[in-house]
This record gives structure tokens, sequence and C-alpha cells, in this order.
């Protein structure tokens, strides 16, 4: 299993980490990800570690906390062998302090989280989004709090803007507290979104991207094609409304140019999907989910191989955007040379 810095932390993470939202299977949205008991979990979990998958990525909301206890107790006797990831400050309950990144709800989330997972620290933890109702010093000052304390080792954002991590990055630059090293974010050759802005950014200040749905919300798991209708198993029937939205004529071209190189390297849809986000600027580490041991063996098959300069082009070609302004002159050369290295070009 290859390793890669989380940015400028030091901290190294497999390439591939594992989804944990399938675990505990509660409430509408999680339910349709998957209803992964213990022991289902644990032999998942264990396909993980043999094979070097030793970051594990969940979250407090996740089916209303069952995904931590369900993760928290398979690791039980092997806590040793994996990296935690957590995030908080989505709302976890019914009471006005159960959100956002007050003191009061990240030291309570946090301690509540740390009881969950049975463990004594969290390897990760990411904000999962932002809470302008408190101050971003406020914030730090707290996370700096729970790191210095040894119940937090790393800290990150999810689903920033870019001018929201900027914000707490120079923010705590002025203070001296810890400083985000991970940006867990929507990233897949169908959501390229990332590219325009948090890519450059994560270059420029030392951010390594923990990537979220690298199958496009299960789009592009070679089910759904040009012509034909939604896969009556497809978990879209439920979770579309929570997904990113994408055309459906930009979905068929991609899934077609992904069919040649599928002919090309005899590899599968999701693994050729992976094989790309791992080819990309910034990309630490590829959270995959698996609804069974089958699936999860299959996309352990994204790595140990690479696609050709020439199947990237092709894929780049047929995902590409044209993003909105002010980021499209910098995407199509009109600024060559004021080009951050990271902006892609189709």
């Amino acid at each position: 299993m290859e390793h890669r810095l989380l940015g400028r932390s030091g901290f190294r993470v497999p390439v591939l980490g594992f989804g944990a939202g399938t675990f505990g299977g509660q409430g509408p949205l999680f339910s349709a990800w998957g209803r992964t008991d213990v022991d289902e979990a644990r032999e998942m979990i264990a396909i993980c570690l043999e094979a070097g998958v030793s970051l594990f990525d969940t979250a407090d909301v996740y089916s209303d906390g069952a995904s931590e206890r369900v993760l928290g107790e398979t690791l039980q006797g092997r806590r040793h062998e994996a990296i935690l990831s957590t995030k908080l400050t989505l709302p976890a309950g019914p009471g006005p302090n159960d959100r956002g990144w007050s003191r009061h709800h990240l030291i309570n989330g946090v301690d509540a989280a740390l009881r969950r997972l049975r463990t004594e620290h969290i390897d990760i933890l990411q904000l999962h989004a932002f809470d302008a109702a408190t101050s971003v010093e406020q914030m730090l000052r707290t996370l700096d709090d729970l790191v210095r304390s040894g119940k937090v080792r790393s800290i990150g954002a999810s689903n920033f803007a870019g001018w929201q991590l900027m914000k707490a990055l120079a923010a705590a630059d002025r203070l001296g507290t810890e400083r985000f090293v991970a940006n867990q974010t929507y990233y897949s050759l169908v959501g390229r979104d990332y590219e325009w802005e948090l890519m450059p950014l994560g270059i420029d200040q030392g951010l390594g991207a923990i990537v979220w749905s690298p199958l496009g919300w299960g789009r592009l798991t070679g089910r759904i094609r040009r012509g034909q209708p939604l896969p009556e198993g497809s978990r879209l029937h439920q979770t579309a409304g929570f997904a990113p939205p994408v055309e459906d004529e930009r979905l068929f071209r991609v899934v077609e140019a992904m069919d040649t190189v599928a002919e090309e390297t005899g590899r599968t849809l999701p693994q050729i999907a992976i094989n790309w986000l791992l080819q990309r600027p910034t990309v630490s580490s590829v959270l995959i989910g698996a609804r069974d041991a089958t699936q999860l063996r299959q996309n352990l098959g994204a790595i140990g191989w690479q696609l050709s300069a020439a199947q990237m082009a092709r894929l780049d070609a047929a995902s590409a955007v044209t993003p909105p302004y002010p980021y499209y002159p910098y995407w199509n050369g009109q600024f060559t040379e004021l080009a951050p290295p990271a902006v892609p070009r189709g």
C-alpha cells in the first residue's frame, strides 16, 4: 500500500481509506447507503487492514452515531493498527448547542465521539461544515486545546469554500494555533469543481485532499447507461436529492470514455475512476465504501497500476467542464503565465 503525506503535517496516510458511512445504516439517507452490522463490519475491517487500508473515516451524524459505535466496536484489539478520522459540526441532536463549532459543542462533540469510538484519541478531526455564527478564532483556540490535550492529533475541514478555508488558515497563522492539514472534499470524474479553487489553494497552503464519493454518488459504477432507466437497486432512487447534480449527457460521455479505457486495461469502471483521482494533484487519500466484502475487494483493485498519459487525457477531456468566472481565463489559457501549477487544462 502506497502512503502519502497529509498536506504538510509530516503524517502519512494510505492512498485508499475506508468510508464507514454504511456502518449502522439508520435513517433515510444512510440506510440507502448500506446497513452494515457489526459482524459484516468486522470482516470488512479485517480485509482493509490486511490490504494496508488503515484509514477509517466516519462522522457523528452518520446514522445518528451508529457508524462511530460500530467502527469503535469492531476495532477493539486492533485500534493501534488504525488511523481514525471523524467529523462534527452538523446537527447531531435536538438541542440548540448540538451543532456548529462553538467551544461548547466542539469539546462535548469530541468527548462523545471518543466514547462511541472506544478510543483515547482521534487521529484526524475534521469540521464537517463552515459555521458562520461562531468566530474562527474561538474555533481554532478550541481545536488547539483539544490537540494539546491529546484527544485530537490533526485537524481538517470538509465542505468549505475557498475563502472559508483561507480565512481559517490565515487566522491560525496569526494566532499561532494548530492549522488545518486536511481538506475532506467531494471530487470525481463527474464532479471536478474541486480543481477550480480548492486544488490550487491546497498546493499553496499545504492541504492534503481526502476525497469522498469518488464514484460520483454511485453514478460511475457502470450500471447507469445511456438510453436505459435507472437500475432498480441504485441508491440514487432514495438519495438523488442529496447528491451533487450531474447533467445526463456529461455523465454518459464520461462513462463511455471509461468503457474505452476499461477495454484497454481490463479494469472495472470504479477502479478506473479511483485510479484517475490518485493521479491528480493534492490527493492524499481516496475514501472507498462498500456494501459487502465482494464490493470492497473489487475497489481495492484500483491500486497497484496506473492509467497511461493518453488514458488520463481521454478521461480529462470527456469530463471537462468550463468553470465560471473568475476561473475560466486561467483554465482556458488566457492567463497562462499567471496560472497556478494546479489549474487543469481539460
